[in-house]
Protein backbone atom coordinates (compact mmCIF):
# COMPACT_ATOMS: atom_id res chain seq x y z
CA UNK A 1 0.00 0.00 0.00
CA UNK A 2 2.81 2.45 1.21
CA UNK A 3 4.13 1.88 -3.00
CA UNK A 4 0.41 3.18 -4.25
CA UNK A 5 0.21 5.78 -1.97
CA UNK A 6 3.90 7.51 -2.78
CA UNK A 7 2.76 6.92 -6.38
CA UNK A 8 -0.70 8.56 -6.17
CA UNK A 9 1.03 11.53 -4.38
CA UNK A 10 3.59 11.80 -7.03
CA UNK A 11 1.04 12.19 -9.85
CA UNK A 12 0.89 16.00 -11.72
CA UNK A 13 -3.11 15.95 -10.60
CA UNK A 14 -2.51 15.34 -6.85
CA UNK A 15 1.22 17.22 -6.97
CA UNK A 16 -0.89 20.62 -8.39
CA UNK A 17 -3.18 19.96 -5.56
CA UNK A 18 -1.05 19.97 -2.76
CA UNK A 19 0.36 22.79 -4.66
CA UNK A 20 -2.82 25.06 -4.06
CA UNK A 21 -2.88 24.18 -0.69
CA UNK A 22 0.48 25.30 -0.20
CA UNK A 23 -0.12 28.47 -1.95
CA UNK A 24 -3.08 29.27 0.22
CA UNK A 25 -1.54 28.23 3.60
CA UNK A 26 1.20 30.33 3.01
CA UNK A 27 -1.25 33.45 1.97
CA UNK A 28 0.16 33.51 -1.61
CA UNK A 29 -1.35 35.84 -3.84
CA UNK A 30 -1.84 33.18 -6.52
CA UNK A 31 -4.91 33.39 -8.23
CA UNK A 32 -6.96 31.57 -10.95
CA UNK A 33 -8.48 33.92 -13.32
CA UNK A 34 -12.23 34.64 -12.19
CA UNK A 35 -14.69 32.29 -13.60
CA UNK A 36 -12.25 29.82 -14.95
CA UNK A 37 -12.86 27.09 -11.79
CA UNK A 38 -16.71 27.62 -12.73
CA UNK A 39 -15.94 27.13 -16.74
CA UNK A 40 -13.57 23.78 -15.78
CA UNK A 41 -16.68 22.68 -13.55
CA UNK A 42 -18.69 22.98 -16.34
CA UNK A 43 -16.12 21.29 -19.02
CA UNK A 44 -15.91 18.03 -15.77
CA UNK A 45 -19.27 17.57 -15.60
CA UNK A 46 -19.91 17.62 -19.92
CA UNK A 47 -17.08 15.36 -19.69
CA UNK A 48 -18.10 12.85 -17.55
CA UNK A 49 -21.79 13.09 -18.53
CA UNK A 50 -21.19 12.18 -22.19
CA UNK A 51 -18.40 9.67 -21.31
CA UNK A 52 -21.28 7.93 -18.97
CA UNK A 53 -23.92 8.64 -21.50
CA UNK A 54 -21.51 6.96 -24.53
CA UNK A 55 -20.87 3.77 -22.35
CA UNK A 56 -23.94 3.33 -21.24
CA UNK A 57 -25.25 3.09 -24.21
CA UNK A 58 -23.14 -0.35 -24.95
CA UNK A 59 -24.92 -2.27 -21.95
CA UNK A 60 -28.25 -3.88 -21.41
CA UNK A 61 -30.61 -3.11 -18.79
CA UNK A 62 -30.12 -6.70 -17.77
CA UNK A 63 -25.99 -5.93 -17.33
CA UNK A 64 -26.89 -2.97 -15.03
CA UNK A 65 -29.78 -4.01 -12.85
CA UNK A 66 -27.20 -5.39 -9.54
CA UNK A 67 -25.00 -2.62 -9.62
CA UNK A 68 -27.77 0.12 -10.25
CA UNK A 69 -29.65 -1.42 -7.31
CA UNK A 70 -26.18 -1.13 -5.49
CA UNK A 71 -25.38 2.44 -6.42
CA UNK A 72 -28.71 3.99 -5.60
CA UNK A 73 -28.82 2.05 -2.31
CA UNK A 74 -25.83 4.08 -1.40
CA UNK A 75 -27.55 7.01 -2.27
CA UNK A 76 -29.79 6.49 0.31
CA UNK A 77 -28.20 4.80 3.48
CA UNK A 78 -25.09 6.95 3.48
CA UNK A 79 -27.35 10.31 4.12
CA UNK A 80 -29.19 8.59 6.91
CA UNK A 81 -26.63 7.38 8.69
CA UNK A 82 -25.24 10.98 8.05
CA UNK A 83 -27.80 12.56 9.61
CA UNK A 84 -28.08 10.14 12.44
CA UNK A 85 -24.26 10.18 13.19
CA UNK A 86 -24.53 14.31 13.22
CA UNK A 87 -27.59 14.52 15.46
CA UNK A 88 -25.96 11.81 17.84
CA UNK A 89 -22.87 14.43 18.34
CA UNK A 90 -25.34 17.10 19.00
CA UNK A 91 -24.78 18.58 15.79
CA UNK A 92 -28.35 20.69 14.88
CA UNK A 93 -30.91 19.93 12.30
CA UNK A 94 -30.03 22.17 10.02
CA UNK A 95 -26.11 21.64 9.52
CA UNK A 96 -27.04 18.09 9.84
CA UNK A 97 -29.11 18.23 6.77
CA UNK A 98 -25.84 19.64 4.87
CA UNK A 99 -23.53 17.49 6.21
CA UNK A 100 -25.60 14.49 5.44
CA UNK A 101 -26.18 15.54 1.71
CA UNK A 102 -22.94 16.38 0.95
CA UNK A 103 -21.94 13.41 1.97
CA UNK A 104 -24.52 11.45 0.48
CA UNK A 105 -23.81 13.05 -2.87
CA UNK A 106 -20.43 12.86 -4.97
CA UNK A 107 -17.01 14.75 -5.97
CA UNK A 108 -16.76 14.70 -9.55
CA UNK A 109 -13.47 15.53 -9.33
CA UNK A 110 -12.42 12.89 -6.85
CA UNK A 111 -14.06 10.05 -9.51
CA UNK A 112 -12.22 11.90 -12.18
CA UNK A 113 -8.82 11.07 -10.13
CA UNK A 114 -9.96 7.48 -8.97
CA UNK A 115 -10.02 6.67 -12.76
CA UNK A 116 -6.55 7.62 -13.58
CA UNK A 117 -5.65 5.85 -10.36
CA UNK A 118 -7.22 2.81 -11.17
CA UNK A 119 -5.86 3.24 -14.86
CA UNK A 120 -2.64 3.95 -13.85
CA UNK A 121 -2.67 0.99 -11.72
CA UNK A 122 -3.68 -0.84 -14.97
CA UNK A 123 -6.89 -2.01 -13.15
CA UNK A 124 -10.00 -3.04 -15.67
CA UNK A 125 -13.46 -1.48 -15.14
CA UNK A 126 -17.01 -1.36 -16.12
CA UNK A 127 -17.39 1.54 -18.59
CA UNK A 128 -20.39 2.28 -17.25
CA UNK A 129 -19.18 3.35 -13.84
CA UNK A 130 -19.12 7.17 -15.11
CA UNK A 131 -23.37 6.96 -15.54
CA UNK A 132 -22.83 6.03 -11.70
CA UNK A 133 -21.79 9.20 -10.62
CA UNK A 134 -25.01 10.93 -11.70
CA UNK A 135 -27.24 8.76 -10.77
CA UNK A 136 -25.34 9.54 -7.00
CA UNK A 137 -25.88 13.14 -7.16
CA UNK A 138 -29.53 13.28 -6.74
CA UNK A 139 -30.57 10.67 -4.12
CA UNK A 140 -28.69 11.89 -0.92
CA UNK A 141 -29.85 15.55 -1.42
CA UNK A 142 -33.83 14.36 -1.95
CA UNK A 143 -32.98 12.06 1.08
CA UNK A 144 -31.76 14.67 3.33
CA UNK A 145 -34.00 17.46 2.13
CA UNK A 146 -37.06 14.68 3.02
CA UNK A 147 -35.56 13.89 6.61
CA UNK A 148 -35.48 17.77 7.51
CA UNK A 149 -39.11 18.27 6.32
CA UNK A 150 -40.08 14.97 8.24
CA UNK A 151 -39.10 15.78 11.51
CA UNK A 152 -39.78 19.38 11.25
CA UNK A 153 -43.21 18.56 10.42
CA UNK A 154 -43.56 16.71 13.29
CA UNK A 155 -42.00 19.13 16.09
CA UNK A 156 -44.96 21.22 14.40
CA UNK A 157 -47.79 19.13 14.71
CA UNK A 158 -46.46 17.19 17.43
CA UNK A 159 -48.43 14.24 15.98
CA UNK A 160 -47.25 11.19 14.57
CA UNK A 161 -49.31 11.29 11.28
CA UNK A 162 -47.64 14.14 8.95
CA UNK A 163 -49.59 15.66 6.45
CA UNK A 164 -47.79 17.68 4.00
CA UNK A 165 -49.10 20.03 0.76
CA UNK A 166 -46.90 18.01 -2.00
CA UNK A 167 -46.51 21.18 -3.83
CA UNK A 168 -45.13 23.48 -1.02
CA UNK A 169 -42.76 20.76 0.31
CA UNK A 170 -41.93 18.44 -2.20
CA UNK A 171 -41.91 20.61 -5.45
CA UNK A 172 -38.71 22.81 -4.01
CA UNK A 173 -37.07 19.42 -2.89
CA UNK A 174 -37.71 17.62 -6.37
CA UNK A 175 -36.34 20.70 -8.13
CA UNK A 176 -32.87 21.50 -6.38
CA UNK A 177 -32.37 17.71 -6.12
CA UNK A 178 -33.02 16.84 -10.06
CA UNK A 179 -33.07 20.37 -11.83
CA UNK A 180 -29.72 21.84 -10.06
CA UNK A 181 -27.63 23.66 -12.44
CA UNK A 182 -24.89 20.29 -12.03
CA UNK A 183 -27.65 17.92 -11.48
CA UNK A 184 -29.15 18.67 -14.81
CA UNK A 185 -25.98 19.49 -16.71
CA UNK A 186 -24.54 16.05 -16.00
CA UNK A 187 -27.93 14.16 -16.24
CA UNK A 188 -28.59 16.45 -19.69
CA UNK A 189 -24.90 15.56 -20.77
CA UNK A 190 -25.56 11.69 -20.65
CA UNK A 191 -28.14 11.63 -22.07
CA UNK A 192 -26.55 13.30 -25.27
CA UNK A 193 -23.71 10.53 -24.90
CA UNK A 194 -26.66 7.59 -24.84
CA UNK A 195 -28.40 8.57 -27.69
CA UNK A 196 -25.45 9.58 -29.59
CA UNK A 197 -23.60 6.72 -28.80
CA UNK A 198 -20.75 5.83 -30.76
CA UNK A 199 -21.39 8.61 -33.41
CA UNK A 200 -20.91 11.21 -30.50
CA UNK A 201 -17.54 9.49 -29.70
CA UNK A 202 -15.47 10.62 -32.34
CA UNK A 203 -17.17 14.43 -31.84
CA UNK A 204 -16.63 14.73 -28.52
CA UNK A 205 -13.50 12.69 -27.81
CA UNK A 206 -10.72 14.97 -28.67
CA UNK A 207 -12.22 17.97 -26.22
CA UNK A 208 -13.82 16.12 -23.49
CA UNK A 209 -12.36 12.67 -23.30
CA UNK A 210 -8.15 13.77 -24.71
CA UNK A 211 -8.10 16.79 -23.07
CA UNK A 212 -9.70 15.78 -19.65
CA UNK A 213 -6.47 14.69 -17.68
CA UNK A 214 -5.16 18.15 -18.77
CA UNK A 215 -8.03 19.81 -17.29
CA UNK A 216 -8.30 17.98 -14.15
CA UNK A 217 -4.79 18.94 -13.45
CA UNK A 218 -5.70 23.08 -13.68
CA UNK A 219 -8.90 22.46 -11.56
CA UNK A 220 -6.95 20.35 -8.95
CA UNK A 221 -4.97 23.54 -8.40
CA UNK A 222 -7.79 25.64 -7.76
CA UNK A 223 -9.30 23.31 -5.83
CA UNK A 224 -6.21 23.31 -3.81
CA UNK A 225 -6.36 26.71 -3.07
CA UNK A 226 -9.98 26.41 -2.08
CA UNK A 227 -9.54 23.48 0.36
CA UNK A 228 -6.21 25.44 2.08
CA UNK A 229 -8.51 27.97 2.63
CA UNK A 230 -11.43 26.10 4.07
CA UNK A 231 -9.38 24.59 6.68
CA UNK A 232 -9.89 27.52 8.83
CA UNK A 233 -13.30 27.40 8.97
CA UNK A 234 -13.82 23.33 9.73
CA UNK A 235 -10.67 24.18 12.49
CA UNK A 236 -13.13 26.42 14.54
CA UNK A 237 -16.40 23.94 14.56
CA UNK A 238 -13.49 21.80 17.06
CA UNK A 239 -12.80 18.01 16.76
CA UNK A 240 -16.19 16.70 16.30
CA UNK A 241 -16.53 17.98 12.32
CA UNK A 242 -12.44 17.42 12.32
CA UNK A 243 -13.33 13.56 13.18
CA UNK A 244 -16.35 13.61 10.60
CA UNK A 245 -14.54 14.51 7.71
CA UNK A 246 -11.31 12.03 8.26
CA UNK A 247 -13.65 9.40 9.69
CA UNK A 248 -16.31 9.22 7.35
CA UNK A 249 -14.98 8.51 4.19
CA UNK A 250 -13.18 5.08 4.82
CA UNK A 251 -16.40 3.74 6.12
CA UNK A 252 -18.07 4.76 3.86
CA UNK A 253 -15.75 3.49 1.22
CA UNK A 254 -15.82 0.27 3.07
CA UNK A 255 -19.73 0.31 2.38
CA UNK A 256 -18.76 0.73 -1.11
CA UNK A 257 -16.32 -1.88 -1.20
CA UNK A 258 -19.23 -4.19 0.26
CA UNK A 259 -21.90 -3.31 -2.06
CA UNK A 260 -19.76 -3.29 -5.25
CA UNK A 261 -18.60 -6.79 -4.40
CA UNK A 262 -22.06 -8.24 -3.99
CA UNK A 263 -23.26 -6.31 -6.75
CA UNK A 264 -21.03 -8.37 -9.36
CA UNK A 265 -18.33 -5.64 -10.05
CA UNK A 266 -14.93 -6.08 -11.38
CA UNK A 267 -12.01 -4.93 -8.88
CA UNK A 268 -11.86 -1.56 -10.61
CA UNK A 269 -15.43 -0.97 -10.32
CA UNK A 270 -15.20 -1.77 -6.75
CA UNK A 271 -12.37 0.54 -6.26
CA UNK A 272 -14.69 3.48 -8.29
CA UNK A 273 -17.45 2.79 -6.62
CA UNK A 274 -15.86 2.61 -3.02
CA UNK A 275 -14.79 6.07 -4.16
CA UNK A 276 -18.02 7.74 -4.84
CA UNK A 277 -19.11 6.36 -1.45
CA UNK A 278 -16.36 8.30 0.28
CA UNK A 279 -16.52 11.00 -1.68
CA UNK A 280 -18.59 14.72 -0.42
CA UNK A 281 -19.53 16.92 -2.86
CA UNK A 282 -18.69 20.76 -2.82
CA UNK A 283 -21.33 21.40 -6.39
CA UNK A 284 -24.30 20.01 -6.58
CA UNK A 285 -25.59 19.35 -2.54
CA UNK A 286 -23.86 23.02 -1.27
CA UNK A 287 -26.16 24.25 -4.33
CA UNK A 288 -29.03 22.65 -3.02
CA UNK A 289 -28.32 23.45 0.42
CA UNK A 290 -28.53 27.44 -0.09
CA UNK A 291 -31.15 26.87 -1.61
CA UNK A 292 -33.22 24.94 0.61
CA UNK A 293 -31.62 25.40 3.55
CA UNK A 294 -29.83 28.56 3.83
CA UNK A 295 -30.05 28.14 7.93
CA UNK A 296 -27.13 25.34 7.44
CA UNK A 297 -23.75 27.20 7.69
CA UNK A 298 -21.41 26.47 4.48
CA UNK A 299 -18.61 26.80 6.16
CA UNK A 300 -19.17 23.55 8.15
CA UNK A 301 -20.15 21.15 5.28
CA UNK A 302 -18.32 22.77 2.72
CA UNK A 303 -14.93 23.07 4.83
CA UNK A 304 -15.63 19.65 5.48
CA UNK A 305 -15.83 18.22 1.93
CA UNK A 306 -13.20 20.38 0.40
CA UNK A 307 -10.73 21.13 3.49
CA UNK A 308 -10.62 17.39 5.15
CA UNK A 309 -12.38 14.52 2.93
CA UNK A 310 -11.49 15.86 -0.24
CA UNK A 311 -7.51 15.67 0.75
CA UNK A 312 -7.84 12.82 1.99
CA UNK A 313 -9.16 10.83 -0.56
CA UNK A 314 -6.96 12.16 -3.36
CA UNK A 315 -3.97 11.54 -0.79
CA UNK A 316 -4.17 8.30 1.34
CA UNK A 317 -7.88 7.05 0.24
CA UNK A 318 -7.87 5.60 -2.82
CA UNK A 319 -4.96 3.31 -2.00
CA UNK A 320 -6.89 2.47 0.93
CA UNK A 321 -10.06 1.88 -0.77
CA UNK A 322 -7.94 -0.58 -3.22
CA UNK A 323 -6.58 -2.34 0.05
CA UNK A 324 -9.95 -2.91 1.38
CA UNK A 325 -11.13 -4.28 -1.76
CA UNK A 326 -8.27 -6.90 -2.54
CA UNK A 327 -9.18 -8.61 0.85
CA UNK A 328 -12.83 -9.68 -1.72
CA UNK A 329 -10.80 -10.25 -4.70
Amino acid sequence: MQEMVINNLTSPAILFFILGIIAALVKSDLKLPTGLNESLSIYLLIAIGMKGGIELAEHSFHELIRPLVGTLSLGVIIPIMTFAICRRLGIDRKNATGIAATYGSVSIVTFGAALAFVEQANMSYESYMNAFVVLLESPAIIVSLVILKLLENRSYKQEVVYRFSATSVYGPIIKEGLFGKSVFLMVGSLLVGLIGGERALTIVKPLFIDLYPSVLVLFLLGMGLTAGNQLAAVRKYGIKLLALGILLPPVYGFLGVVIGYYSGLSLGGTILLSVLAASASYIAAPAAMRASVPEANPAIYLGMALGLTFPFNLTIGMPLYYEMAKWFY
